[in-house]
């Protein structure tokens, strides 16, 4: 059995809930919207399994890679910061 889990731009794109857009008529879009810490915890436990993270904080800091190369925020924060919080332990992100 075949299971497809798409990418983890496109589970971005998907949580900011802007409307799909050609990618052939436009190029480099910079998706300016704002997504919970619980939108990106939601995306990496969907994510896990493809992903190379020991535990649920190395994947939740590789989708919040991916909301910054999506171009937008976390928790009105740029997704570096969310970053670096994380590892100060100022944002509390799930292990397991």
């Amino acid at each position: 059995k075949v299971s497809v889990v798409p990418s983890a731009g496109a589970l971005v794109i998907k949580a900011l809930k802007e409307p799909p857009r050609d990618r052939k008529k436009e190029k480099n879009i910079k998706h300016t919207g704002n997504i919970t810490m619980d939108d990106i915890i939601s995306i990496a436990r969907i994510m896990k399994p493809r992903s190379c993270a020991r535990d649920l904080r190395g994947v939740c800091k590789e989708m919040l890679g991916t909301a910054q190369s999506v171009g937008c925020t976390v928790d009105r924060k740029h997704p570096r910061d969310v970053c670096k919080q994380i590892d100060s332990g100022e944002v509390d992100c799930p292990v397991a």
